[in-house]
């Protein structure tokens, strides 16, 4: 077992805000299925992590109910780790290094949610570490980004109606053109199903 797959934060704190209405993939989880599949097929280690912001109050508290896997999702097998971080990235605030260590695991391929923040992040801290990362981009989603200037608690169609705004699909396109090449492979689910069944 040499390679991990990383699925991060795809959870229901993200469908219990308002915002989930703008996510660019509300059904991500059909595409880390296909991932969590092809990990477990190829004998691969698959790692969960959630975040979490205990005594927040907000969505991302335990106490809430929702720091839990989006009811879509495979559910993890024995084996496979359960991680709750409170960091952006899901090295710092956990033990996945040490997991990763102790497996003989160097290569990373991650997903989840959001595309340009905790998975980015755990993609650049990963190679910061030596590992090489694929970084899965359809198998990531991510909300539009208000403008640093724009006024806070603002309705979806607000957002989405500043020019501003920066849309869900720019950042995941930025997202690519900052880790390729740098940080990580960029790779698509369909393509690394396509590479998995060919038998050269």
């Amino acid at each position: 077992m040499t390679r991990a797959l990383i699925v991060i934060d795809v959870q229901e704190s993200f469908r219990a805000r308002p915002l989930w209405e703008a996510i660019s993939d509300p059904k991500i989880a059909d595409k880390v299925n296909r991932l969590v599949r092809l990990a477990r097929r190829a004998g691969d280690l698959v790692v969960w992590v959630l975040h979490s912001e205990p005594g927040t109050g907000g969505v991302f508290d335990p106490a809430l109910g929702h720091v839990r896997l989006l009811e879509e999702l495979e559910r993890p097998e024995a084996g496979e780790p359960l991680l709750h971080k409170t960091s952006h990235n899901a090295f710092t605030t956990t033990n996945l290094q040490q997991l990763l260590t102790e497996r003989g695991v160097r290569a990373l391929t991650v997903c989840g949610i959001r595309t340009e923040q905790c998975v980015e992040t755990t993609a650049r801290v990963g190679s910061d570490l030596g590992y090489a990362v694929t970084f899965v981009v359809d198998a990531t989603a991510t909300d539009p980004i208000p403008h640093r200037d724009a006024p806070a608690d603002r309705s979806v169609a607000e957002l989405l109606a500043d020019p501003r705004t920066l849309l869900a699909d720019e950042v995941i396109r930025r997202t690519e053109y900052a880790l390729a090449g740098r940080f990580a492979t960029i790779a698509t689910v369909d393509g690394l199903e396509a590479a998995a069944d060919d038998p050269a």
